[in-house]
Formats: structure tokens, sequence, C-alpha cells
């Protein structure tokens, strides 16, 4: 884990970096396709969704979510992802929907410098963010 600081300016400059912030949505897409089919299915991107317990926790607590809530919350966010409605997400799908949720970070973050803590993942879209501010100064 590692600590950065970060706000709205900084995850907004990494998504408006074409180069940079395709090359970080492509990283994470690649580590999410486990069959290497060049598609996201229902199953990979549950898989990834439940890595984050994003209801399965409240304030680190873990909480009892029946299985049918969670499989309801998982088909939405699949199905938000699944722009074409075809069953599958492919990488400009994944790209759109990334681009959405950094941007409502980078506003719901605003113009106040944040510590944040991150897990070490080399495909976390918000350490490539701090790193790209990083490498400016």
């Amino acid at each position: 884990m590692g600590v950065v600081i970060i706000d709205g300016t900084t995850v907004r400059d990494f998504v408006n970096d074409d180069d940079a912030f395709t090359k970080g949505v492509d990283e994470q897409f690649a580590a999410l396709d486990l069959n290497n089919d060049g598609v996201l299915s229902r199953s990979e991107l549950r898989t990834a969704f439940e890595s984050m317990r994003l209801i399965e926790t409240h304030f680190g607590i873990d909480v009892a979510t029946p299985p049918d809530q969670l499989t309801a919350f998982y088909d939405s966010i699949f199905d938000k992802f699944d722009g074409d409605q075809n069953g599958t997400v492919d990488r400009r799908e994944f790209h759109e929907e990334m681009k959405k949720i950094m941007l409502a970070i980078a506003d719901g973050l605003g113009s106040f410098p944040i510590s944040m803590v991150l897990e070490d993942d080399p495909n976390s879209l918000l350490q490539k963010a701090a790193d790209l501010e990083a490498s400016k100064t």
C-alpha cells in the first residue's frame, strides 16, 4: 500500500492525457480479460468488481448481502458497461465507462488535495494519475 496526495485536477489531467489514460485503461482491460478473447464477459467483470468489495463492506466492516442482491448489483454494473447490449464489454465500451468513472471521481474530489491510501495494484488508474502528476515536477 502507498499513500498519495491527489485531487480532482490530478485525476482530470490523467484522463485528458489520451496516451497515458488509454495505456492505463488498456492495461487494466488486459488484466481483467482472463481468457484473452478481447472482450470482458459478465463473469470476468464481476470477478473484478467483487475483488473491490463494493457492497460487501460498509466502512471496512463486512456486511451480509443476500446473493440475489449481489447478482442484481453486479448485473446492473455489467449492463452499464455493455453499451451495445451484446453480452460482452469490448475495449471501447470499457474505455468509455472508465472515463466516466474517473471524471466522476475527479468531480467528487474537487480541488482540495486529499491523502489517499492505495493498494499496490499495477493497474490502478488512481495510482497512474498520481504518478503522472509526480512526473511533472
